[in-house]
């Protein structure tokens, strides 16, 4: 049985904060306990107090609990209606109005799913405009801060399983078979750059983007930490951008005098031209 004390956890988290680079207090306690007891479980101990004996014994461990802590569940086309809303509605008007001139950040990324579902809809939406060369004018930047993620999206060799929420076009115009899984295709993946950013911690450029995507990311963090997120994205946003969150997020904060609400379903915003 797990012993939750909270000296022992405080403890934790402070080495864990300095030794492994993780700014840990941004993170929800509920969030941030549940992440390390899966490590402690995997480990076979029961306090944080012999969690931190195995983080002396085993260095490896120390790359597990980073991968556990940072670790983000995603596929292409995940909630379809938010991506439909986008292809049917908000991106042709925004390539048109930036004449195909588009800066797009995906943070938050994860494994580079929902970057290239991005770049798709981009080709989609270039190709029903008549402009087929718009995606040469496409830059969408992903960022997280998991290596393993990271390394899954430049590889953008995908299991059938990620497409499960996807329409058949996705893997049928813009993947190629590669065994029994799916690369994505050389010319969406020209228009995704692939960087780690600590959203805690690196700066955010300002007016910088045409559209932001952050989802099911600012949930893990405290309320100060999600309000200052929001306010760096309402400034990294060019005017007229639009600024994608998860389903259960709420804005905060001064972003909320920034941004106007576009859809309050699908959590979709837009910062005033």
């Amino acid at each position: 049985m797990i012993v939750d004390d909270e000296e022992g956890f405080r403890a934790l988290t402070r080495r864990v904060s300095r030794e492994a680079g993780l700014t840990l207090d941004a993170y929800k306690d509920k969030c941030l306990r549940r992440r390390l007891l899966v490590r402690m479980r995997a480990c076979s101990v029961h306090t944080y107090a012999e969690y931190m004996g195995v983080l002396d014994r085993k260095p490896e461990e120390w790359e597990k609990l980073k991968d556990a802590l940072t670790i983000n569940v995603t596929r292409f086309y995940r909630n379809a209606e938010t991506w439909d809303r986008l292809r049917q509605e908000l991106l042709p008007g925004l390539l048109q109005a930036r004449n195909g001139r588009l800066a797009a950040w995906s943070a938050g990324c994860s494994s580079g799913e929902e970057p290239y579902t991005l770049a798709m809809l981009c080709a989609e939406s270039a190709a029903a405009a008549g402009h087929a060369g718009w995606t040469d004018r496409v830059r969408i930047t992903a960022t997280d801060i998991d290596r393993e993620s990271l390394e899954r999206a430049r590889n953008a060799v995908y299991p059938q399983a990620s497409f499960l929420e996807a329409p058949a076009w996705v893997t049928g115009k813009y993947c190629e078979r590669a065994g029994e899984s799916w690369r994505v295709r050389e010319d969406i993946r020209r228009m995704v750059t692939i960087k780690r950013l600590d959203l805690t911690r690196e700066a955010i450029p300002v007016a910088a983007y045409d559209l932001i995507f952050c989802r099911n990311v600012v949930i893990y963090f405290d309320r100060p930490m999600q309000e200052r997120l929001f306010a760096q994205f309402a400034e990294a946003l060019l005017p007229g951008g639009i600024l994608v969150l998860g389903k259960v997020e709420t804005l905060l904060g001064v972003a909320r005098e920034k941004l106007t609400l576009v859809d309050a379903r699908e959590r979709i915003f837009r910062r005033a031209a």
